[in-house]
């Protein structure tokens, strides 16, 4: 069975994500996209456009002193340009230990990664580890 391509698409930019190609992900990301983190942290809040993701990317490495993996678990789709990932995070950060589990939906429009919606399963679990 042939993948659809919204979810390679996806799976794409979890692998690019985990290698730090940023050439990669700006190559699936819309100028214009936005990535949407829930919580009260200092990484948390809305990042628009194109350099700004990738910044948040850069810090969730700098903040974690590299640690920071995700580990995808499994993808949804709709066929309709919606993408919905599950996967485990994990981190160390300054004594203290992540290990999450979250989602993003995803909203394709053509080829590019339009918005990323960000979920997770402890928003307090996020908001201690991040502050």
């Amino acid at each position: 069975m042939t993948e659809h391509p919204h979810v390679a698409l996806v799976r794409k930019g979890y692998e690019a994500f985990s290698r730090g190609d940023m050439t990669t992900l700006s190559e699936i990301l819309a100028k214009d996209v936005t990535h949407h983190v829930p919580g009260s942290h200092v990484l948390s809040g809305d990042h628009k456009g194109l350099n700004a993701v990738l910044e948040y990317y850069r810090r969730l490495g700098t903040e974690s002193a590299g640690s920071f993996k995700v580990e995808l678990q499994h993808l949804f789709i709709d066929g309709r340009g919606h993408v919905m990932s599950v996967h485990r995070a994990t981190a160390e950060r300054g004594g203290k230990q992540l290990d999450a589990m979250g989602g993003i939906m995803f909203r394709i429009v053509g080829e590019k990664v339009t918005d990323l919606d960000e979920c997770v399963e402890d928003l307090e679990t996020g908001n201690e580890f991040w502050s």
